[in-house]
This record gives structure tokens, C-alpha cells and sequence, in this order.
């Protein structure tokens, strides 16, 4: 159909010729209510975006001698924040001579993955950046 045929027949109608596919060879339009297209495309947006669900990335820090009292709170947190669907980042911070203990910390990072092994999953392996080694756990889906 010609450009001005398709132009007035849309226009009787109280319609818009939207040019759906322009590299095409004819180029491929649609006769239909744009202000109502734009509307809905707008509205899908709106659904998914309400649908989707933002994973946050939580710490928990420890340190070489934190003590069994502290250990236990700790790893509850760490239960709530995997149980509400969030990643979690256990860290230990080693201060001054304490670096020298590396394998303290490894130690604990090894026990906080045994102690969740029924519902995290150890995402990233231990990794020792400056003065802190840290491991990444990701919640199991179910």
C-alpha cells in the first residue's frame, strides 16, 4: 500500500501509522493507537521492575580471637540474612601481630562454611586481600 493511502486510511480511523520494521524492503507499518501502546509498554515495564528482586551483598566480620559467645551471634546473623535471600560476605580482619596467624582465620572461615552447609553454598573460596581474608556464601535455592 502506498505511504498516503496507509496515511489517510489511519487518519479515518482516528489512528497513528507507526512504521514497525523501517530496514525491511517494503518498510513494514501498522495502523494503531500509539498514546495506547506507549501506555502499556509502560505499564509491562512497571510489572516487571515489581517482580524483581535486588540480592544485596551483607558482611559479617570476625576476628581471629573472636570468642565462641561472639561466634554463635554472628553466625545467626549470618543464618537471617541467608534465609532473607541476601549474599553474605564473612570476613576476617587480622590487626597488628595477628597477621601472622593466617591460619586462625582460615580456620574460622572453614568453620562458619561447615556450620552452614544446609543452606549456604561457599560461592567464593578464601581470599586474602591486605589485612582480611574473606569467602562469599550464596543462599541454596530450595
Amino acid at each position: 500500500m502506498a505511504t498516503a493511502d496507509a496515511l489517510r486510511h489511519a487518519q479515518e480511523k482516528g489512528l497513528d501509522l507507526v512504521e514497525v520494521s523501517p530496514n525491511a524492503d517494503p518498510p513494514v507499518c501498522r495502523i494503531m493507537d500509539f498514546g495506547k501502546f506507549k501506555y502499556q509498554q509502560q505499564k509491562r515495564q512497571q510489572e516487571a521492575k515489581k517482580k524483581q528482586t535486588v540480592i544485596q551483598i551483607k558482611e559479617v566480620k570476625f576476628r581471629p580471637k573472636t570468642d565462641e559467645h561472639d561466634y554463635q551471634t554472628k553466625l545467626k546473623h549470618i543464618k537471617r540474612f541467608l534465609e532473607d535471600g541476601d549474599r553474605v560476605k564473612a570476613t576476617v580482619f587480622f590487626r597488628g601481630r595477628e597477621i601472622v596467624h593466617k591460619d586462625r582465620g582460615q580456620n574460622m572461615l572453614d568453620r562458619v562454611v561447615e556450620d552452614l552447609r544446609e543452606i549456604a553454598k561457599m560461592e567464593q573460596g578464601a581470599q586474602f586481600e591486605g589485612r582480611t581474608m574473606n569467602i562469599m556464601l550464596a543462599p541454596i535455592k530450595k
